[in-house]
């Protein structure tokens, strides 16, 4: 029984990040959503509701590969696996997906991170000067994150509505399913 409920949970789980992250493809279609997707609340979710935090990073870092290459498609009009430039996202990523396994209870405090910091971790790394086609230098770097603004702001509110749909939806799905909830819950 308790194999099944772990296993009903993880692909519960499983489901909810695959969707979120294939509604990265739905936005290309619409220049004006570039970057409003969910991928820094489905880290942050990730990390927060897997038990086996391998599958955190598992689950979430191979459902944006697998996102990325039809729309690495879509820009570059072929299919190209990995670049030098997805290291250093994957890094945001990964990083984000610990910030989850730290967080343990969702409070007031805890929903703000889960808004605001996937976005600061991708804006300050992703937009280092090495990493985009500005300057090496301090003042590259700046000229670098004033430009992204409009996309981060995107990932903002991606991230704000995915991250109520994801991790509210969750907490009312474990509130009426006993199934999804953790072992220490259910003791309680």
């Amino acid at each position: 029984m308790a194999s099944q409920k772990t296993n009903t949970r993880t692909t519960v789980l499983m489901l909810m990040i695959i969707v979120s992250v294939a509604m990265r493809i739905v936005t290309l279609e619409f220049q004006w959503l570039s970057n409003f997707t969910p991928i820094g609340a489905v880290a942050l979710f990730g990390g927060t509701y897997f038990n086996d935090k391998w599958k955190a990073y598992a689950v979430v870092l191979a459902s944006i590969f697998l996102s990325n290459i039809p729309i690495n498609y879509f820009y570059f009009h072929k299919i190209m696996l990995f670049s030098v430039g997805d290291l250093w996202m994957y890094g945001c990523f990964a990083l984000i997906i610990f910030a989850g396994t730290l967080i343990k209870k969702l409070t007031v405090y805890n929903i703000v991170l889960v808004v605001i910091l996937p976005v600061l971790i991708h804006w300050l790394i992703m937009d280092l000067p090495w990493i985009t086609s500005y300057p090496t230098t301090l003042a590259g770097y700046g000229a670098s994150l004033v430009a992204a603004i409009p996309f981060e702001k995107n990932m903002l509110f991606g991230d704000l509505l995915f991250g109520a749909i994801l991790f509210g939806g969750f907490e009312l799905a474990k509130s009426k399913y006993t199934v999804l909830q953790e072992k220490r819950q259910l003791a309680l």
